[in-house]
């Protein structure tokens, strides 16, 4: 169905996005950054575990990013620059670490975080065109959602399969490049000089933001979205540390994480089509809250492996490591799309690049939330680079703040994807308002439809 309806370029820039930036690339990202703060740089895992909340910073900046694409064109595109900028960014960030050799902790921080700035700066240019096509074409929003996380899957399962051979941070500057390279591939329309007004664009957008969030059915889902993430604390690094230490660990080899990684990534996968096949036409609430419950349940399968009981029960820690990845991935996954899809449906036409970015900047701001409580929470309870005595009860707090949620899901609306999320007299008003950004003369051709004439083209994912 969607190649019937979208544009073969649109298409191909999700792949590049989805599969290469954020699947690949974040994925090796993911492990190669978590052995260069361990064994170049020799960090405790609460320190990296609040290095890690860095990474988020140029996410929670969607906004801007989002600003830029919506009301600042260059050379009259909108899109085509900013995947250009994004990659020379992402790949100039990427060889700087990889070559100049041991940097100052600073300069590698700074480095890593301008490799995370051009992911979210391409995530936010595609998303813009995804957010508008889901609006015009409702039936089209979960597919397109599911078409992505299956890029993203896909991507990650490759990035950590070739991971746990060999990590080489000059790897990470391979798909940023491509990212560049489809800035001049991507179709879109250039926008005559006499269509652009950025300062009126710019008050229009910001007016249509701030009327939209204040809708008590837009800013609800929001904060649940925030508070779900934000509450479930991370405790990755005091988990990786764990792994990879001989006594009380069980010092899995650098290969064998990789291997657990890619098998996650395959069960991700797993997760896209149970949700695509059987989960999205259950209404919001009832499926984030199914899934929520899920998520603090599966949770329980890490206290039971940092106390060892798996070796009580006769499961060698391969085997139990292995299904434990597979069944927090899937039921991640099942968690994380519905969120996905409602956001892209509380989009106003005009500003979608804008005010999509606006709510995956409070996604990254409960990721951001998660890791540095999480760091602190390994600090407090004394989680060292050899000390875990205390790491379970970090991992039991996390799973009880996750139960804790399940209270909040009432913030979601008890609707299906058919259903009207917004009324159209709310949505409709900012739109009308934003008309201009969505009907100017240029933008990404994305969707090729018949209309009253036979042939008849029509452009829904205008910039």
């Amino acid at each position: 169905m969607l190649s019937s309806n979208l544009n073969p370029t649109f298409i191909l820039g999700i792949f590049v996005v989805y599969g290469l930036s954020q699947g690949f690339s974040g994925s090796f990202f993911r492990v190669v950054t978590d052995y260069y703060w361990k064994d170049v740089q020799k960090l405790q895992p609460s320190t990296v575990q609040i290095y890690m909340g860095f990474y988020y910073i140029p996410w929670v900046m969607k906004p801007l990013w989002g600003l830029l694409t919506d009301v600042f064109p260059v050379a009259g595109y909108r899109r085509r620059p900013y995947f250009v900028a994004a990659g020379v960014l992402g790949s100039a960030s990427a060889l700087a670490v990889a070559l100049v050799g041991e940097l100052p902790v600073a300069a590698a921080l700074t480095c890593l975080v301008g490799v995370t700035a051009g992911m979210a700066i391409a995530d936010v240019t595609i998303d813009a065109c995804i957010a508008k096509s889901s609006i015009e074409i409702k039936g089209l929003a979960a597919d397109m959602q599911s078409l992505c996380g299956f890029c993203s899957s896909v991507g990650a399962l490759i990035g950590f399969s070739t991971s746990g051979l060999f990590l080489a941070l000059v790897l990470l500057a391979m798909p940023p490049a491509l990212v560049a390279v489809l800035g001049f591939v991507i179709y879109e329309v250039k926008r005559s000089p006499g269509g652009q007004n950025d300062e009126k664009d710019l008050g229009v957008a910001v007016k249509g933001t701030w009327r939209t969030i204040q809708c008590p059915q837009v800013w609800k889902p929001s904060l649940y979205m925030y508070l779900s993430l934000a509450l479930s604390i991370s405790t990755h690094e005091g988990q990786f540390y764990w792994y990879t230490h001989p006594n009380p660990g069980p010092a899995f080899s650098q290969s064998f994480i990789g291997m657990v990684y890619a098998v996650g990534a395959l069960a991700s996968i797993v997760g896209v089509v149970i949700y695509q096949k059987a989960l999205k036409d259950i209404p919001f609430r009832t499926l984030l809250f199914s899934a929520q419950l899920l998520y603090a349940l599966s949770g329980m399968l890490d206290v039971v492996f940092i106390l060892r009981w798996n070796l009580w029960l006769g499961i060698p820690d391969s085997l139990f490591v292995m299904a434990e990845e597979c069944v927090s991935r899937v039921v991640s996954r099942v968690r994380w799309t519905p969120m996905i899809v409602l956001s892209t449906r509380l989009c106003p036409s005009g500003i979608e690049g804008t005010f999509f970015a606006l709510l995956m900047c409070i996604d990254s701001l409960g990721s951001l939330s998660s890791k540095w409580g999480g760091g602190l929470m390994l600090h407090w309870f004394g989680v060292t680079r050899t000390e875990f005595g205390n790491l379970w009860a970090v991992v039991l707090l996390r799973n009880g703040l996750r139960l804790g949620t399940l209270g909040l899901v009432f913030l979601v609306p008890n609707r299906g994807l058919g259903d009207e999320l917004v009324p159209d007299g709310v949505l409709g008003v900012v739109s009308d308002g934003c008309r201009e950004l969505g009907d100017g003369d240029g933008g990404v051709l994305l969707v090729g439809m018949e209309g009253g004439d036979k042939g008849e083209r029509t452009t829904l994912l205008q910039s």
